[in-house]
């Protein structure tokens, strides 16, 4: 009787300490991301930086993926979708000059990790995704990981979230052939928008959209490589 009662203790001691080993695994890989890919390439950021810290990226990918999901380089999630390169969604959330309290509207939720970035900082957190298999792997993503301050909606992003409008910023995940209009107008005065704009599968060019009063303003960034944008038939 002892022995199944040991038995029955290693049983259950045991998947609580694999699973406490791969959360040290997982932190210490993004102690390290964090260090060699995203602060020696020049963000300096600290809410950004944190965010990449705390966020389990591991949780926002496929499960077979999990091993390379700190890897420098964008990672396929189905559906012809990827998850960005952690430079890249560091790069994209700093430019946008994160404060504690924004309101941000996203475009392309997918997996969510970007949004979850967001949410480390930000009370509120928008984020739409026209594919629908995504929005609801993406929405379980962020509730599994613990992020209720994020509202996915499954929905063409070109025309935005207008009732939750303005935004002090929106992140767009997608390449754009424009810039599209509904999305300027529901930015904040004084405002930020990031943005990937040119052809699909082809070199584009990462904008910086600022709103002051009626002028905005758009400068180009960085060349990037993003999936194209995706709108409803």
């Amino acid at each position: 009787m002892l022995r199944k009662f040991f038995l029955l203790t290693l049983i259950i001691i045991l998947p609580i300490l694999s699973e406490a080993q791969d959360n040290d695994r997982f932190q210490q890989q993004r102690i390290q991301m964090v260090e060699n890919q995203i602060e020696a390439r020049g963000v300096s950021d600290e809410l950004t930086l944190n965010a990449m810290r705390n966020v389990p990226r591991h949780n926002f990918v496929r499960e077979r993926d999990q091993r390379r999901a700190y890897s420098d380089n964008p990672i396929p999630i189905g559906h012809g979708q990827t998850i960005s390169q952690p430079y890249i969604v560091a790069y994209m959330t700093e430019i946008i000059r994160p404060e504690e309290g924004m309101r941000v509207l996203e475009i392309g939720t997918g997996s969510g990790f970007q949004a979850a970035v967001l949410a480390e900082f930000t009370d509120e957190v928008y984020t739409i995704e026209i594919v629908p298999e995504l929005a609801g792997w993406g929405e379980g993503n962020l509730r599994k990981s613990g992020y209720e301050n994020v509202e996915v909606k499954h929905a063409d992003g070109y025309y935005g979230w207008e009732v939750h409008a303005p935004f002090d910023a929106i992140v767009v995940t997608a390449a754009a052939d424009h810039i599209p209009p509904p999305l300027i107008d529901q930015l904040k005065d004084g405002g930020r928008m990031i943005i990937p704009v040119g052809s699909p599968f082809q070199v584009q060019n990462l904008m910086l959209v600022e709103k002051s009063g009626r002028e905005v303003t758009s400068r180009s960034l960085m060349p990037v490589r993003f999936v194209p944008f995706t709108r409803a038939e």
